[in-house]
């Protein structure tokens, strides 16, 4: 985002002695390149920038970002550049700013990454909402970096323990600059990587409100094109992890042993602790392996609780197992298998297939599995409680009657075997088969009228899942395992969500329709031969017209998806007491759009509302029809008054509409 020339709105335009709403501090080292879309999304925020605080502060920059920061203090009078001496990381330039920010709320922007366009404003409207200390933004990553957490849901007040915003200790988040100042929090100097660490703890764990904005994206996090950023820098890992160790520590004082304390353990055995046993670990020799893992392996031992352990993936547990355990050779051929090359073909090393036992219980396909000559125990490998299905329903569409679903589905590392599509309602469940491809796309065929072992399902709601039975090879007598999971539409047919009359098979037509259930946006087939619970003709509108002979002429148009061919459509007068049938013509185009016409001479006084009478086999249903022409915001039902007499040769001001 470039940074505009025009200067922005002097701050004079707020009363002089208001404070800024927010304080932003944008610690610069060396950034020059990206300091234009950094700082140019704090210019364009939808906030006032009369209410925007920007603290640049420059810690020993030797790329020209020093003097580029000043020439745009020059333009924006809301901008204050600070020059301080190189520190070696982020901490101390941070702990700078926040010793001039004078705002209510402190948003700490990297000079590489940029805001959402509106992200200040909603954060400081949910904070002030809310009373929040702490407001996280919805992250989204960008060029090749990943978002630490995906935060779906907007929330006033989140638990630290029973939410997401744990797995994000990182600074760029909104905080209440009281909040800050009243428990003195401060970022450690002097290191390169995890200076945010104790103050984000400290805060979340202090905190009395925090909240989530999830429905903007307020922070891209960028990563860099020269892999320069601070979290792909080699160090030195061993006193890094010294360094985890003195954290682990705060956090373990301020949380008494308990399913919360490994809560958040599980997070830094993720995070910190094991994160460093990948790359890092290979590309050093064996006394620099020996002393990260000697480094690793108090923490290990101190923090990894049953409870912890079965949180972790075999990938992560078998690394922590062999660094409480001192085994450096299965640690390194464990970590290989992720990682690493053949040491002697240069080929990367892959996880081997799964194994799956009698009873169902799948392992990982880690090296060691079950040789007598290593000893790791099944327990580091076991994913059983963690095989999830991954799976994508892409397109959905009616097509001669037949709902088709196309999507992809499969259980990581195993081979699919079989894929169905399960209805499950109150009548039972049924299960379709569907047929499937290796790469792990499928197409299943749902026909209402045989979709129940051959005959229609009963009336009601049918939520829709999509099931997956895999082995590890072909063979037909391997043991294998099944997994279900709801289908979640992401694209097709929009217009497939309309209800639709379909073949109810030997009992007749009956109402379909697609709908997608409230708050997870599960895909549910409802079946209804009375067409009461998901009315057809949701688009029939109609008029009335006086013609030169003085008839008057009815035409109404609708949809009606999969109307059977010798399906009646009629038109028909009501009111409280009286039905009129009315002689009909049916016009049928494509789509399914229907054009019903009907001549009126005379008819019985009185007023009449007008509705389309729709047979089909034993489905009869009388469809209300509305008028063409709104009035106001709302489309009224279509009426036709017959004058005393019966004869409609009335002006046409007498037909209502």
């Amino acid at each position: 985002m470039a940074v505009s020339d025009e200067p922005a709105v002097p701050a004079a335009a707020c009363p002089a002695a208001a404070a800024p709403t927010v304080s932003v501090i944008v610690p610069v080292h060396n950034t020059r390149r990206y300091l234009a879309r950094s700082l140019g999304s704090v210019f364009a925020q939808s906030l006032d920038q009369a209410r925007i605080e920007l603290i640049a502060v420059d810690d020993g920059s030797t790329d020209g970002s020093a003097d580029w920061l000043d020439e745009q203090a020059r333009r924006h009078p809301n901008l204050t550049v600070v020059r301080a001496a190189a520190s070696g990381g982020a901490g101390r330039p941070r702990n700078i700013g926040l010793a001039r920010a004078t705002g209510d709320y402190v948003f700490f922007l990297d000079s590489d990454d940029r805001l959402g366009p509106e992200a200040l404003d909603r954060l400081t409207e949910m904070a002030e909402t809310h009373g929040s200390d702490i407001v996280h933004g919805r992250i989204v990553g960008a060029d090749g970096r990943s978002a630490p957490v995906d935060l779906r849901t907007t929330s006033g007040s989140v638990s630290v323990f029973d939410s997401p915003v744990y797995w994000t200790l990182a600074a760029y988040k909104l905080f209440r600059r009281s909040f800050l100042e009243k428990h003195r929090l401060r970022f450690t100097e002097g290191r390169l990587l995890g200076e945010d660490l104790p103050f984000g703890i400290a805060a979340l764990l202090r905190a009395g409100t925090v909240s989530v904005l999830a429905d903007h994206d307020c922070y891209h996090l960028y990563g860099r094109d020269d892999d320069s950023n601070a979290s792909r820098q080699d160090l030195d890992w061993a006193d890094q992890l010294g360094y985890v160790g003195t954290v682990l520590a705060d956090v373990a004082e301020a949380v008494p042993p308990g399913p919360d304390r490994d809560k958040l353990m599980v997070r830094h055995f993720h995070g910190e602790i094991l994160a460093c046993f990948a790359a890092p670990y290979l590309a050093r020799d064996a006394a620099g392996r020996r002393e990260m893992a000697e480094a690793a392996r108090p923490l290990v031992e101190r923090y990894l609780t049953d409870r912890v352990r079965a949180a972790l993936p075999p990938r992560l547990r078998l690394r922590a197992h062999c660094l409480a355990a001192g085994l450096l050779d299965e640690l390194t051929g464990i970590i290989r298998a992720d990682t690493g090359t053949d040491p002697d073909t240069g080929e990367p090393r892959r996880v081997g297939p799964a194994h799956i036992d009698e009873d169902g219980r799948v392992y990982a396909g880690y090296p060691y599995f079950r040789d007598p000559g290593h000893g790791l125990p099944d327990t580091c490998y076991d994913l059983t409680d963690r095989l999830v299905l991954t799976q994508r329903l892409t397109d959905y569409r009616w097509s001669d009657g037949v709902l088709h679903l196309q999507g992809t589905a499969g259980l990581p590392g195993l081979r699919t075997q079989s894929v169905e599509v399960v209805l499950r309602g109150g009548g039972g469940e049924y299960r379709v088969a569907a047929a499937h491809r290796a790469e792990g796309a499928w197409h299943a065929r749902i026909d209402p009228a045989t979709a129940a072992d051959g005959a229609p399902p009963a009336d009601g709601s049918w939520g829709l899942k999509v099931a997956v039975a895999a082995h590890v090879d072909d063979g037909a007598a391997a043991p294998g395992v099944r997994r279900e999971a709801w289908l979640c539409p992401e694209g097709g047919d929009t217009a497939a969500m309309a209800p639709r009359i379909a073949d109810g098979g030997a009992a007749g037509p009956l109402v379909a329709a697609l709908f997608r259930s409230q708050p997870h946006g599960h895909l549910h087939l409802d079946l209804d031969r009375t067409g009461v619970r998901r009315p057809l003709g949701g688009d029939l509108r109609g008029e009335a017209t006086v013609g030169p002979s003085g008839r008057v002429a009815l035409t109404t148009r609708l949809t009606l998806p999969g109307c059977p061919a010798d399906a009646r459509l009629q038109l028909i007068l009501f009111d409280a007491a009286r039905t009129v049938a009315l002689r009909t013509t049916v016009e049928r185009s494509a789509g399914d759009r229907f054009t019903v016409r009907s001549l009126l001479r005379s008819g019985p006084p009185g007023t009449w509302r007008v509705a389309l009478r729709l047979t089909a086999g034993p489905l009869r249903r009388e469809l209300p029809v509305r008028a063409a022409v709104r009035r106001g915001d709302v489309r009224a039902p279509l009426v036709l008054t017959v004058p005393p007499g019966g004869c409609l040769t009335a002006p046409l001001s007498r037909l209502s509409r």
